[in-house]
């Protein structure tokens, strides 16, 4: 057969993982639980972004940094504010519904 048009040999490039966001996989089950319940929370409340879910997923890091299946890091760097920075809904002052988007 004719080579014509091909592109020739490919590079041989090696692969880099990602500095971050690249942990190893929870193969025996360790923290399988937590994250169980937050799926199964994701589920009860449709997708909403409700303080219990959020609670059970820095839980669920928490638990893999503990386990060192995950660099170990500060949760204001993950997302998470500090309890003390968190407003409560009385110090908002704003009533609606749950889960409703003010503009």
């Amino acid at each position: 057969m004719s080579t014509f048009g091909s592109p020739g040999p490919l590079p041989s490039t090696k692969p880099v993982p990602p500095q971050r966001g690249s942990f190893p996989l929870d193969h025996d089950g360790e923290c399988k639980h937590v994250m169980m319940s937050y799926l199964d929370c994701i589920k009860k409340v449709k997708g909403v972004n409700e303080e219990q879910c959020r609670l059970l997923a820095k839980s669920y890091l928490a638990c893999r940094m503990d386990r060192n299946l995950m660099a170990r890091d500060d949760f204001k760097n993950l997302g998470f504010k500090e309890e003390s920075q968190q407003p409560k809904q009385s110090e908002i002052g704003e009533t609606g519904v749950k889960g409703e988007l003010r503009w």
